[in-house]
């Protein structure tokens, strides 16, 4: 067996370090350290900033001018557990329906005949060729009093008078469920069609029925294509802006449009920067337990 010397291995992980550095970390220690300061009238708005990188009286100054009262503020504040709570509850919320009705999509395009399966996940990823601005937009008008969706149901009799779909919490779940599909739906479509089909026959055969089958052999090998895709949704619902903006009403409160409204109507930006941070702190822990799962798979199958 061939062994690779370290000298060749280190250049290739080092791309990664160095664009993880540069493009998260960095970004991070930035925020961070926003978050630790104060808000002032200036531009940039915020203080202390630091007066000479040399100097030992401009770093003591500076780091004599950080604090926690952003962090105590969001925890002694119900505004922003309100914010953190409605984010975690809408995007757990989403990430079910995402699976409900991302899972059959998937397993009938696993399921159809090869020659049309680049075509179905054509389909699929087709809305990606459009803003999703224009997309958003275009619910706005399905779901507004006098739009599409409640001229379909006068017209066929459903209802009489339109429904109020607009502006509230439906509406968001909506406009996220359809901008969020590909994204469940490609990771399990992956898993999917990866399956030995004679596994279910075999369980037919000792028999099992088809739903039995299902449940026994295709769910639980789907599972790691179906924490992809939950990671894959649940990490960015929870920081989701512009759909809960433009379908949500005032009362749909996300921590996204908590961090738009601090950074551009308050000029607050130590304040936002600490939702930030806290935010991200608080999406680590799904993105650990993947990762944790994913070892302890990879443990049992060593």
């Amino acid at each position: 067996m061939r062994t690779v010397s370290r000298g060749r291995v280190w250049p290739v992980l080092a791309l990664p370090g160095l664009w993880l550095a540069a493009f998260f970390l960095l970004p991070f220690a930035i925020v961070a350290k926003i978050s630790l300061s104060e808000s002032a009238t200036a531009q940039p708005p915020y203080r202390p900033q630091l007066a000479g990188i040399l100097d030992a009286a401009a770093w003591r100054a500076f780091l004599e001018g950080l604090g926690f009262d952003n962090y105590r503020l969001l925890v002694a504040d119900d505004l922003y557990w309100s914010a953190g709570l409605s984010s975690l509850r809408i995007a757990a919320l989403s990430t079910v329906l995402l699976a409900l009705i991302g899972y059959p999509m998937a397993l009938a395009i696993a399921r159809a005949p090869e020659r049309w399966r680049p075509l179905l996940v054509a389909l699929t990823v087709v809305p990606f060729w459009t803003s999703l601005l224009i997309r958003i937009y275009a619910w706005i008008a399905i779901l507004k009093p006098e739009g599409w969706l409640n001229g379909a149901l006068i017209g066929a009799g459903l209802i009489r008078t339109p429904l109020s779909i607009l502006n509230t919490e439906a509406a968001v779940l909506i406009g996220i469920v359809y901008a969020y599909l590909p994204f469940m739906v490609l990771p399990l479509y992956g898993s999917l069609e990866r399956h030995d089909r004679a596994l279910v026959e075999a369980a037919s055969d000792l028999g099992a029925s088809p739903l039995r089958a299902f449940w026994t052999v295709t769910f639980p090998l789907s599972l790691r294509g179906l924490a992809a895709g939950a990671l894959l949704c649940f990490v960015p619902i929870v920081g989701e802006f512009i759909i809960p903006d433009l379908l949500g009403g005032s009362d749909t409160l996300m921590l996204g449009r908590t961090l738009w409204s601090e950074f551009f109507a308050n000029r607050d930006w130590p304040l936002a920067s600490a939702v930030a941070v806290a935010m991200t702190l608080i999406l680590v822990g799904p993105i650990l337990a993947h990762r944790a799962l994913e070892a302890r798979r990879a443990e049992g199958r060593a």
